[in-house]
């Protein structure tokens, strides 16, 4: 069921499914919800209930939200306080499961209402500040191809660059790919959906990277070994953890897992988040989606 969850400054669309603890899956920049239409089922089919949303701005959302920034942006902090709200709207507490920016906003999220987050999964985050690491754009191919695909996305505005980048970012597809980006087309080949796009680009994770000692939930991320937009993956992943306070969080690596190894790899994946879940969220009457452990 979709429903439109109304917020202060707009509406963000949501698919709801399930019955159990509260589950928020939040996709990445240039995206759509259903970035995680392989992950849905089997979420609920361990007995979760699943809140999958469109970022503001972007697939069925609505448009121009303003920014935390004051300027035409969109932030990992915005995000962030898009899925406080929709917590509170479903009745949280929940864990979120957030991909790329979205991992950032997951962060954010956790230190800023811990009472409303229980656990967070990051998926291929972009967390931590980054800089351009020039030397591997000579030496590591999978980073130089992902790296410049995704600058002449920004720097061209076009989706032919960022139907090239998907390609790298995704080393092997999965059996529905080409329908799956037939249907992101349509939605980015609008204008104003574009813009919401670029509105991506116009912030740092320096919002995120800052708040990651204030986390004090169980966190979860994920990277995978041919992740394109990091000359080290693992060590991203190794490095996110070291910022959080000791115990809280821990890596998994999905081999062969690109940008998106959620939609590669979805039955690897919730054979990961699964277990996690079930170890930090309590069942039953009055304590579902409560911390333990």
């Amino acid at each position: 069921m979709t429903e439109y969850v109304t917020l202060e400054h707009g509406q963000l669309a949501c698919d709801v499914v399930g019955d159990g603890p509260l589950v928020v899956l939040s996709h990445g920049m240039g995206t759509v919800r259903q970035d995680f239409r392989h992950l849905v089922g089997p979420l609920t089919t361990a007995g979760y209930r699943v809140v999958n949303v469109d970022m503001r701005g972007h697939g069925e959302s609505s448009l121009d939200w303003p920014s935390v920034t004051g300027k035409a942006a969109i932030s990992r902090t915005d995000v962030a306080e898009d899925l406080l709200g929709v917590i509170r709207h479903f009745g949280g507490p929940a864990v979120i499961v957030g991909h790329s920016l979205s991992g950032g906003s997951a962060t954010i999220a956790a230190a800023q209402a811990p009472e409303l987050v229980t656990a967070i999964v990051e998926i291929g985050p972009f967390t931590l500040t980054q800089t351009l690491n020039v030397a591997a754009l000579f030496t590591n191919r999978r980073y130089r191809r992902g790296g410049v695909r995704l600058a002449l996305t920004t720097m061209m505005k076009s989706f032919a660059w960022w139907r090239r980048y998907l390609d790298v970012a995704y080393p092997t597809k999965p059996a529905d790919y080409d329908r799956y980006l037939a249907g992101l087309e349509n939605i980015l080949r609008q204008p104003e959906r574009w813009a919401e796009f670029m509105k991506t680009g116009q912030t740092t994770p320096a919002d995120a990277h800052a708040r990651l000692a204030d986390v004090r939930c169980p966190t979860l991320v994920i990277m995978g070994s041919a992740e394109p937009d990091f000359v080290d993956p693992e060590a991203e992943a190794n490095a996110i953890v070291a910022a959080i306070p000791d115990g809280f969080g821990r890596v998994a690596m999905v081999d062969n897992g690109g940008h998106y190894p959620h939609a590669q790899f979805p039955d690897r994946v919730a054979a990961v988040i699964i277990p996690f879940l079930d170890q930090h969220v309590v069942r039953g009457t009055g304590a579902e989606g409560k911390r333990v452990g």
